[in-house]
């Protein structure tokens, strides 16, 4: 465990620097320091080198294929702000809390999650460089490069890639080869988890006036979207938490029951 000023330090720094070099808005680094500082405070070095594997990770990966989003996804930019950390790292601040108590469990709900959120991001960023349609994950129907739900080997693969590298660097860390196992597997699972929900649950709508599927209520053109399937209140940050929760729950069981790390 790192002291409590050492982490708020190690975890402004981090974020000043996200904010800098444009990964984050203001509200999300000011969200992020919090983060960082709860995940650092409660499970020291190991969990601090699982959020920084996959901020840095993600930002670059996005980065990288932000040239291949399709030109109908109403795209909120690279820059991170306050929801969107939450959404992919909430759980990991819950999960560095709780380390203050439940070391390992602690260990294992930050890793899992992170690892979930990188699988998240890497499998969305590389699918989109698919030749192929993706497919719909409960159905297997053929859907647009951008759509929730959809899957694509590249993607699955990417997404593999991701929760690997968030599970092995923390791992490696904490010495702990159950960990890397245990949060690579949670990781791939929440993953596809995410992919789930966005196919039946997450809120689609569509633009009358440009024709176009959204996954917001106001379309870029400004027009109001019509619902054509799933919950309203359900968007993306909503099912980002919803499976990073379940990866985080799963690693802590894992943690607890199946292995000792």
């Amino acid at each position: 465990m790192a002291s409590l000023p050492l982490a708020v330090l190690l975890a402004a720094t981090i974020a000043a620097l996200g904010w800098r070099f444009a990964a984050l808005t203001a509200g999300g680094a000011i969200t992020a320091a919090a983060v960082g500082t709860a995940v650092l405070w409660g499970t020291g070095w190991a969990g601090g080198v699982a959020l920084l594997s996959f901020f840095l990770s993600s930002s670059l990966v996005s980065r990288i294929t932000e040239h291949a989003t399709p030109s109908w996804v109403d795209a909120r930019g690279n820059r991170r702000d306050p929801v969107q950390v939450l959404a992919n790292g909430g759980i990991a601040l819950l999960g560095g809390l709780w380390a203050r108590h439940d070391p390992s469990g602690g260990l294992a709900v930050v890793t899992g999650s992170l690892a979930a959120a990188a699988a998240d991001t890497w499998a969305t960023s590389l699918g989109s460089l698919s030749r192929k349609p993706p497919r719909l994950i409960h159905t297997g129907r053929p859907v647009s490069h951008g759509t929730s739900g959809g899957v694509s080997l590249p993607g699955a693969l990417g997404g593999l890639a991701g929760a690997v590298l968030v599970a092995g660097s923390t791992g490696w860390m904490a010495g702990s080869v159950a960990l890397i196992w245990l949060a690579t597997a949670v990781g791939f699972a929440g993953m596809m988890a995410d992919s789930l929900l966005g196919a039946t649950l997450q809120g689609r709508f569509r633009c009358p006036r440009c024709a176009q599927p959204s996954e917001r209520r106001r379309h870029r053109c400004g027009d109001r979207t019509e619902m054509v399937g799933g919950v309203p209140w359900i968007g993306n940050d909503a099912v980002n938490l919803i499976a990073t929760a379940v990866a985080g729950l799963a690693g802590w069981l894992g943690a607890s029951w199946l292995v000792a790390f």
